[in-house]
This record gives C-alpha cells, sequence and structure tokens, in this order.
C-alpha cells in the first residue's frame, strides 16, 4: 500500500511525486512506484489518489 508522507519524515524508501492527477496517472501507467521503491507486483494507491486529488484542489482555491 502507498502512504502520503506529507511531513517527510517517515523511514525507508520514498517516491516523489508532483501533486499533479495527470502526473499520479502517468506514474501508474508507467507502473513507476513498484520500479521505484523495488517492490514486486502492485501497490494499492487509493490514499495516494485521494490525497493527490485533495492537493490539486487546494491548488485551484
Amino acid at each position: 500500500m502507498l502512504v502520503v508522507d506529507e511531513r517527510r519524515r517517515m523511514p525507508g524508501r520514498g517516491a516523489w511525486l508532483h501533486p499533479d492527477l495527470h502526473c499520479l496517472e502517468l506514474a501508474v501507467r508507467r507502473r513507476a512506484f513498484p520500479r521505484a521503491l523495488r517492490h514486486a507486483g502492485p501497490l494499492a494507491g487509493e490514499v495516494l489518489a485521494a490525497a493527490v486529488a485533495r492537493h490539486a484542489g487546494h491548488d485551484q482555491q
């Protein structure tokens, strides 16, 4: 499962992503998260998608 570390304090590997829904869609389509995190298989990204959508909504206001 992908988790958003908004405070940038969690230990372990991470992957950077622009807070833009287009960038998220592109990363998912290219299977960038499993590759960046060295994880075999799919990763659940619902929490990440909600956080990006929330952040994108703040930018538009």
